[in-house]
């Protein structure tokens, strides 16, 4: 299997994927919105987003499963699965503030080996494949060089559902906020971790993601020669729910002060 051929025809379904829910944002009402849970907002624009995507991909890899915020068609291969959020930041979505991605991972076996993050409001497309570097529209990608926190700017996303660490965490983001050059929440955890694999963010933190939010904006981090771990340091993040992404050089001092506060 080619992943470089593989990556680009993902990215022309991410970007086929895009092309329909900015369309059905110029008719979108309220009237629309759905909810899974407390604060986890859907739409019909989610759900026929997704069946595209996962028609498309069936064309590609035939063999494959799904792993898929809606559920859609989530049926695990032997082998290769996709994992795909098909609009993340719903809410921002819904809201009309206009940030939120496709996301689209490819694990074989236990390893994301192939990952598309099309962020729909700029029209840029961040992909990576294994061993093939992260690319921003044909243009290769790397982390920040920043080694001082303080001259860093940070991302996060805010728990929304899952409040069982928000002491820690506000506390932890008092901290982040004292000792770096600013704290962003824009409210697209896959658009945040490609940000990072960009240079545009120094590092990320967030806990209560789900696989889908992670895994294609992981492999980005790592082919853009970042680190990704979860709150322990450890690499099982992406079926875990908490994730901290840096450029590398700020791992360490970041990774040991979040677990001052979270533990």
């Amino acid at each position: 299997m080619s992943y470089s051929i593989l990556c680009k025809q993902t990215c022309e379904i991410a970007k086929k994927a895009g092309n329909f829910i900015s369309e059905q944002k110029k008719g979108f009402k309220q009237s629309f919105v759905e909810y899974k849970g407390i604060h986890d907002l859907v739409s019909y624009v989610d759900r026929e987003a997704e069946k595209l995507i996962i028609a498309e991909l069936r064309k590609l890899l035939p063999e494959s499963g799904f792993i898929a915020e809606e559920g859609t068609h989530n049926v695990r291969g032997t082998k290769y699965n996709w994992v795909i959020d098909p609009l993340d930041g719903t809410t921002n979505f819904i809201q009309g503030i206009p940030t939120y991605a496709v996301s689209i991972g490819l694990m074989e076996d236990e390893e994301v080996v192939l990952g598309v993050v099309y962020e729909i409001g700029q029209q840029e497309c961040f992909y990576a494949w294994k061993g093939g570097g992260a690319y921003l529209d044909s243009v290769k990608i790397q982390v920040s060089d920043k080694s001082d926190l303080n001259m860093s700017l940070i991302a996060t996303g805010f728990p929304y559902r899952q409040f069982d660490l928000i002491d820690p965490y506000l506390a932890f983001l008092k901290w982040v906020m004292q000792n770096s050059r600013g704290v962003r929440r824009i409210g697209s955890a896959a658009t945040d971790l490609a940000y990072v694999a960009c240079g545009r963010f120094d590092a990320f933190w967030e806990y209560g993601l789900k696989s889908w939010d992670m895994a294609a904006g992981a492999l980005l981090i790592q082919e853009a020669g970042g680190t990704i771990t979860n709150f322990d340091g450890e690499k099982d993040f992406l079926f875990r729910g908490n994730v901290v992404a840096t450029n590398g050089t700020l791992h360490p001092v970041f990774l040991r002060t979040l677990k001052d506060f979270i533990g």
